[in-house]
Formats: C-alpha cells, sequence, structure tokens
C-alpha cells in the first residue's frame, strides 16, 4: 500500500473526511442550534465573569438607574459611572432572577449566536462560490475563534453582544441584496432597516459607531446608480441617528440636563460642562504614534499586542488580511494599468463587504485603537481572508492556500486568555456590610482607581452616598467644588472604603493544589518525586512543598517570585489613600478600621472601611 509523503496532502485529505458531514443539507440548521449552545457550555466551563471593568462600572451602572443614584453618588465606577446602562441591564436583571452559572449559560448562548449571523453573511457573499453548506459553516466557526471574541465569551463587556447587532445590520443589506440596485419601496425598507439595527448597537455602546459610518460608506459601492447609492447611504444615516436615539437618546438627555455634556464626562472640549476638564477621549493611548505606525499598525501591535490592550491575546487573523488586502488592491491596479481583463475582479456583495470593513478598521485605528472593538471585524476576518485569496491566487491553489491560513491563524489562539473569571457560587456577588446608624448623613469615600470598587456601592443602604475621590476622574474645581458642598450636607459618619491587598495567585494555586491531589502526585514519596521532577521543566507558578501528612506528604507553593507582602501592600494604599483624601481636607482614622468579606463568585475581595474626619487643613484648590 502506497501513502503520500506529502504530510500537508495527508492532512487535507483526513480533513475533508473529518468535515465531510458539513455538506450536508440540513447541517446550517443543526449548527445554528448546537452552536449557540456549545459557546453557552463553555461560558459555564470558563466560570464566573470578573473582569476589571465588571467590578468597576457595569456591576454598578443597572443598579445606579434602577435605584436613582444618578441623584446621589458621585463616580463610584470612575468617570465610566455615566455611561450609558441600558447594555448592562440584562446582566443585571439575569443576576438577580437566576442562579450565577445559569446566568453564564444564557451570556454565552447569547454570544453563541454570532455564529448564525456569521454562517449567514458568508452563505449571502459566497453565493454559487459555496458548492455546499460545508465552507460557510466552516469560516463561521473559524470566525468563532477569534482572540477578542474568546476573551469576552459570556461576559459583560458588551463587544460580543453588540456585534449581533452589528452582523445583523449586514445581513439586512445582503438579505435585501436583490432590490438595491434601484430605488423603490423595498430599497428603503432594506436599508431603513439595516441602519436602525446598527443604530441601535451603536446608542447601546457608542465604540460601535466606527461601523455605523463604515456602513454608510459600504452603501456607496451598491451596484446602483449614483443616485441610488447616495440616497441609500443617506437613508441609512438617518436610520442609524433614529436607531441611536432609541437606545442612547434618553440618556444624553438625562446627562445634558444634569451636566450640561450628553457624553458626560468625554468630549467635554466640545460640550465644555463646568464640572469636569475640558478633555476629548479620555483613553487615547492605544492609537498609533506616527504616521508609519498606522500604515503598518495590525502587524505593529500584532508583535506589541499591549499597544491595544491591556491583556497579552495571540491573534494573526488581521495582519494576514491586511497584508492579502494590499497585495489585492496591488495586483488590481496592475491589472488596470496593463490593460488585462481583472482577474482580481470582486463580487458586489463581497466588495461591499469588504469596504464595509476597510471603513470600520480604518475608523477604529483613528478614533479608538482598543482591540476588543473589533470583535465583529474580526468575526467576518476569516470571510474576507477567503475572499481575497480567490482573487489573487488562481484555483485550486487558492481553497488550499486559504485554509491553510485559517488553521494557522485559528491555532495561534489557543489557549486563549480571558478578562478574568472566578469559580462559580450560587450569587455571583456578594459583600458583608456594617449598620449604619445614620445612613442620611453618611458618605462613603472610595480613595484608589485600582482595585475598582464601584461594584461594591451596590450593596450599601440606600441613603448612604457613595463618592469616589482621585479614582481618574477628569474633576474639574465645580466638580471638586461639588463634592465639597456634599461633605458639608452630611454631618456624618463618613468612611473610607479600601481594597484589603490580595494575591491574584492564591486562587489558581488552590486550584492546582486540589489537582495534584486529585492525580495522587501528594500521597507517597514516589508522587511527590514525580511531581516535583514535573515541575523543575514546567513550574506553572508553584514548586513543590514537603509535608508531613498521613496520607499526604507533599503539595504545591508559590514561587517566591510570586509570594506577595499582603501587609506592605496594605500600608501602601493607606498612604496613598491617606495623602489622596488630605486634598480634600479629610483624614482617615486608622484606629477605627474594619474589614469585612466580599466575593465575586468564590473569588475574595475584602475590604475595609475607615472612619473620615475632617483633617483641620484647608482642602486644596
Amino acid at each position: 500500500m502506497r501513502f503520500s509523503k506529502n504530510p500537508f496532502a495527508l492532512v487535507e485529505r483526513w480533513f475533508q473526511r473529518r468535515t465531510a458531514i458539513l455538506s450536508h443539507p440540513r447541517a446550517p440548521f443543526l449548527a445554528a442550534c448546537i452552536v449557540p449552545v456549545l459557546f453557552g457550555l463553555l461560558s459555564v466551563a470558563l466560570g464566573q465573569d470578573d473582569n476589571w471593568d465588571l467590578k468597576n462600572y457595569h456591576w454598578y451602572n443597572p443598579h445606579a438607574l434602577l435605584h436613582g443614584r444618578l441623584a446621589i453618588d458621585m463616580a463610584p465606577g470612575q468617570w465610566q459611572s455615566y455611561f450609558n446602562p441600558l447594555l448592562d441591564l440584562p446582566y443585571y436583571l439575569l443576576n438577580r432572577w437566576l442562579p450565577a452559572p445559569a446566568v453564564g449559560f444564557v451570556m454565552g448562548w447569547l454570544h453563541g449566536l454570532n455564529f448564525i449571523l456569521v454562517l449567514a453573511i458568508a452563505r449571502r457573499v459566497l453565493g454559487q462560490a459555496a458548492d455546499t453548506a460545508r465552507l460557510p459553516l466552516l469560516l463561521a466557526a473559524v470566525g468563532m475563534c477569534g482572540a477578542g471574541f474568546l476573551s469576552e465569551l459570556g461576559n459583560s463587556m458588551g463587544d460580543n453582544m453588540t456585534a449581533l447587532l452589528t452582523l445583523s445590520s449586514v445581513y439586512l443589506v445582503l438579505r435585501g441584496w436583490d432590490h438595491l440596485p434601484a430605488w423603490s419601496a423595498q430599497t428603503v425598507k432594506t436599508v431603513l432597516l439595516a441602519g436602525f439595527v446598527m443604530g441601535l448597537g451603536a446608542g447601546l455602546k457608542p465604540t460601535n459607531v466606527t461601523y455605523a459610518a463604515a456602513l454608510c460608506v459600504a452603501l456607496l459601492v451598491l451596484p446602483a446608480p449614483a443616485r441610488v447609492r447616495l440616497g441609500a447611504a443617506f437613508a441609512g444615516g438617518c436610520a442609524i441617528v433614529a436607531g441611536m436615539l432609541v437606545t442612547a437618546g434618553w440618556w444624553w438627555l438625562a446627562m445634558w440636563e444634569r451636566f450640561g455634556n450628553p457624553l458626560f464626562p468625554q468630549f467635554n472640549n466640545v460640550f465644555r460642562s463646568p464640572l469636569a476638564q475640558q478633555l476629548g477621549v479620555i483613553d487615547n493611548f492605544h492609537m498609533p504614534h506616527n504616521a508609519l505606525e498606522a500604515l503598518f499598525w495590525p502587524f505593529v501591535f500584532t508583535k506589541h499586542f499591549l499597544r491595544v490592550s491591556e491583556i497579552l491575546l495571540k491573534q494573526a487573523v488581521l495582519p494576514v488580511l491586511y497584508a492579502l488586502a494590499i497585495v489585492f488592491l496591488l495586483t488590481w491596479l496592475a491589472e488596470r494599468f496593463a490593460g488585462k481583463q481583472v482577474r482580481s475582479a470582486l463580487s458586489a456583495r463581497a466588495r461591499f463587504l469588504l469596504v464595509f470593513g476597510l471603513v470600520a478598521y480604518l475608523a477604529w485605528m483613528k478614533v479608538f485603537g482598543i482591540y476588543r472593538y473589533l470583535v465583529p471585524l474580526e468575526l467576518l476576518a476569516p470571510l474576507m481572508v477567503w475572499i481575497l485569496v480567490e482573487r489573487i491566487v488562481q484555483r485550486p491553489v487558492a481553497a488550499r492556500l486559504a485554509g491553510w491560513l485559517l488553521a494557522a491563524t485559528t491555532l495561534v489562539v489557543f489557549p486563549f486568555m480571558t478578562w478574568g473569571h472566578a469559580g462559580w457560587a450560587a450569587n455571583g456577588f456578594s459583600a458583608r456590610l456594617p449598620a449604619f446608624e445614620r445612613p442620611a448623613s453618611t458618605i462613603v469615600f472610595t480613595a484608589h482607581a485600582h482595585p475598582p470598587m464601584g461594584w461594591l456601592a451596590n450593596f450599601f443602604p440606600a441613603d448612604v452616598r457613595v463618592v469616589a475621590l482621585g479614582s481618574g476622574f477628569p474633576e474639574s474645581p465645580a466638580y471638586v467644588a461639588r463634592i465639597q458642598a456634599a461633605i458639608a450636607e452630611r454631618q456624618g459618619p463618613h468612611f473610607v472604603m479600601l481594597a484589603l491587598a490580595k494575591n491574584e495567585k492564591e486562587s489558581s494555586l488552590r486550584r492546582k493544589q486540589e489537582l495534584v491531589d486529585m492525580l495522587g502526585l501528594t500521597a507517597d514519596a514516589a508522587g511527590c518525586a514525580r511531581l516535583d521532577r514535573l515541575l523543575q521543566r514546567v513550574r506553572f507558578q508553584v514548586q513543590m512543598k514537603p509535608l508531613a501528612q498521613p496520607g499526604r506528604q507533599c503539595t504545591v507553593e508559590l514561587q517566591a517570585r510570586y509570594v506577595v507582602d499582603l501587609a506592605e501592600r496594605d500600608r501602601a494604599v493607606m498612604q496613598a489613600a491617606r495623602e489622596n483624601l488630605g486634598h480634600y481636607g479629610l483624614a482617615i482614622d486608622e484606629a477605627g478600621c474594619k474589614n469585612y468579606p466580599a466575593a465575586v463568585g468564590d473569588e475574595p475581595y475584602p475590604f475595609r472601611l475607615c472612619p473620615v474626619t475632617a483633617s483641620g487643613h484647608a482642602p486644596a484648590p
């Protein structure tokens, strides 16, 4: 029996056999039913959402909305306290109605619905180019393996959720494509509906305005007369504004009436509210520093990923897509100038999708530069890679090349990182507080930006006011005066809430201890020796520690470099808080501090409450 010596051919034949079932006519329907459930289960396996933004404002903002805290508290979730809370409301209510693991499943299932939309878009764009259901299914599956999407699976950050609206808008245009070449009632209906859905997402999360702009520009390349293209773009833009008004107009009005800035405190260089500094977009760290970086930005941020993210994700699909787009453009230009038949011509649907992706990327790079805002583009990237390779390379090489490129960019992602998870508990959030003698006269201050404390504000009595000091909010003199007025109005007692130091590695240490016990590596001397040899090769941040207990001869402990002096950290936090409160004429009574437990899932976040008094010194101007 003869075997091919080409390992790539062997892998390709194996893959063809294993995925042949995807060619069945009912495969798309079954996949649409099964895949979201699988992502729900994966969300449960990852654990309780414990991301930084959740503890800062995602958990606080809907609570503030439902309990009228906007008129009482002052930025417990830092400057993000004033973001539109509507997007966070479903997660908040689900946690009120369901056990925490059930919430994790529902969120993962909802995020998994993006698979259906990517599949539907792929089927519309590829058309006859997809001989069976197999190719769109595979492209949709690869799209769901993006580093940004997986990092947010089941969590509250909102990019995966609003991607449903962004992709729905693109799909609506493609579904009504046959009506777009000529102006008709059906054309207007298609464009208005697509724009309105896009606007809903942009209103919920303003970072989606880049996709709204991309939709309007992409409508200008419809295969239609100029007046139809312009009319479609204009109508789509008007519908986008209408959708934004539905999901965000009420909040903009509330911000305008209260602060004089509908986007408070951002873009205050435009609206000039006296209650914040005259700044534009507060977070502009993640953008290219010069024109050369901007030109090669996907390659730059892929190599130095912390330029566009607070966590280190692994991805390669965007630089691959960017490189292919450049090659395609150069090929197209060369053929046009040479007077040859344009082999690289795109179908109208593919052209619409690629223009949408290009404009969305350029707008993102100019305005935000934060990677997770690219989730919708990341979901569509494999489809766009396939389209471009098919136009650049002759068949049948194109399919093989695109397949291997997408396999490589997918494998790069794993194992993927997330924004933080804890173990499950029945309640996702818990805290114990003391009884307050005079809550209507009490203010609880926060005095540090990290770790975030906004989520704990939800547990205080309704009459207690929570005020953030030195949290990164762009305070103006008028805002500081408002803080001083609140202090003068409430006679006390007043407190400051400070996070107690904790070693983030301790939770993973407990899981590793349970794992080595389960594997039987700690029961006797021979097992301990095997464990020690294993950890000498791959330490996993821990090392073997001998014990002298019946039935347990060793365990694992953190390596010395990961051991934290918690007492020293607490002293540093106290010193920083003392200096911070001193700027407002306040002093901390350290002798009166008491510690209290709190947790997200099973992850402890203990904190302390300390009495606060007037320092006797005038506050800083």
